[in-house]
């Protein structure tokens, strides 16, 4: 059994300023203002339909993400139903195939610190899972059928693509004190990058 950590990957090559030059040429049809573009214009003229509320304009870019979390994270990324999803299928990935390298992978909890008694529970539950699962395969079980004893801190991908918009709604739902602390781990740390590469969109979404 194979413990990591989660982390995320942005899929989409990000240019920031374009990005926004993007947003102003869609948004501005709106007030038939394309005179009014310039070279500088188009942070203003963003920061401004946000402040108005008219985010609608903001659906005219996708960012596509991959999420590497556990399974009960992953259900709370794919109830955002403005966005489309491929995810790694337990259905279909036999975990005691080579191409995995034999062992299920899991995901480490944060809030348990290795050593105490609380990690040694998770950890020989976790493990006692992957043995089950590996006996329900070799006693005849299909991959969908053995899953039924994977544990819930069972590592899976996520790709999930969305407009500006809906990762805005995401970032305010998911990186939130109220927020599982799981998915903040992954939320909070993807808002930060996001900033850094994407100037305007996001700067009024606190995510601490």
């Amino acid at each position: 059994m194979k413990i990591i950590n989660p982390y995320t990957e942005i899929l989409t090559p990000l240019d920031g300023q374009a990005i926004l030059q993007h947003i102003e040429l869609c948004g501005r049809v709106c007030y038939k203002s394309e005179d009014k573009i310039t070279d500088t214009s188009a942070s203003k003229f963003v920061a401004g339909i946000i402040k108005r509320g008219h985010e609608a304009v903001l659906e005219h870019f996708d960012i596509t993400v991959k999420f590497v979390c556990d399974r009960g994270v992953s259900h709370e990324i794919v109830r955002h139903r403005m966005a489309s999803y491929c995810q790694e299928s337990t259905r279909y990935c036999n975990y005691s195939k080579d191409g995995f390298g034999g062992e299920i992978t899991v995901i480490r909890p944060f809030y348990l610190v290795e050593g105490t008694e609380g990690w040694q529970y998770w950890k020989e539950a976790c493990w006692t899972a992957e043995r089950r699962y590996f006996e329900l395969l070799n006693w005849g079980c299909t991959p969908q059928e053995a899953r039924a004893v994977l544990p819930t801190s069972l590592k899976t991908e996520v790709v999930m693509t969305a407009n500006l918009r809906e990762w805005r709604h995401f970032f305010k739902l998911r990186t939130a004190p109220a927020a599982h602390p799981q998915m903040r781990e992954v939320a909070i740390p993807l808002l930060h990058q996001m900033r850094s590469q994407v100037p305007v969109i996001f700067d009024d979404i606190d995510g601490e």
